[in-house]
């Protein structure tokens, strides 16, 4: 066991969450992300489901963390799939968006632990032309505004995403989110096409991206990735 400790906190929504075992094959991409390291990282993952920076913080979730934060830790934290959708309730203004990224960002900073900005990862939705939509832009781009205007360390799992999903195309692609077939799986008896949350592989490979990022910021949490 390393002298060291290190808890990388993971904050966001439905996408980065662990699941109940009712919601399963569906896989956030935290749960293969915390088995991603040596015995000196513990990944904490306070992500919930259809949450929002707003309702995030409204519920109180944050503050708990904040709370518990030391200098050798990490917050990741992805908003955005519910922020961006003004018909939703969890709905935020783009005002009020980038008011609550710098609001992590910076108690993460005033307890001397190091926060990290993720764009949203990509839903699953092609042109006809076969090329993966910018399904997030707006919100994307405020979270890479708040980076750049904060030098927060930065992954843009939006950009990455959609370069995967340009690799496999719109038919191989779909193995990397919830779709199933009707009985194919008891918690799904009707069957499901989702291409906003994952299958257990594209939680993998949503993972690996973000490790992808962790090692090329440079960061020290990258000493302490196992392959």
């Amino acid at each position: 066991m390393s002298s060291e400790s290190i808890t990388v906190h993971l904050v966001g929504d439905s996408t980065m969450a662990d699941k109940e075992a009712n919601e399963r094959p569906e896989t956030g991409w935290g749960m293969p992300f915390a088995d991603c390291f040596d015995d000196a990282v513990t990944v904490a993952n306070h992500a919930q489901n259809g949450r929002s920076t707003r309702t995030f913080l409204e519920e109180g979730r944050w503050r708990p963390v904040v709370r518990q934060l030391t200098e050798t830790d990490y917050v990741f934290v992805q908003f955005g799939h519910n922020d961006e959708v003004p018909s939703k309730e969890q709905h935020t203004t783009k005002e009020g968006f980038v008011d609550n990224l710098g609001k992590f960002v910076g108690e993460t900073r005033e307890q001397g632990a190091t926060p990290v900005l993720l764009t949203s990862i990509a839903r699953r939705h092609f042109d006809d032309d076969g090329v993966p939509k910018d399904t997030h832009r707006e919100y994307a781009d405020l979270t890479r505004a708040v980076a750049r205007d904060r030098d927060v360390p930065f992954i843009d799992m939006d950009e990455r995403t959609r370069s995967l999903l340009a690799e496999l195309g719109p038919e191989a692609s779909t193995a990397l989110y919830n779709h199933l077939e009707p009985g194919e799986h008891p918690n799904y008896l009707d069957g499901i096409a989702d291409d906003t949350h994952f299958s257990e592989h594209g939680a993998r490979r949503m993972a690996d991206l973000v490790l992808d990022g962790v090692e090329e910021l440079d960061l020290g949490l990258a000493a302490h990735v196992e392959s």
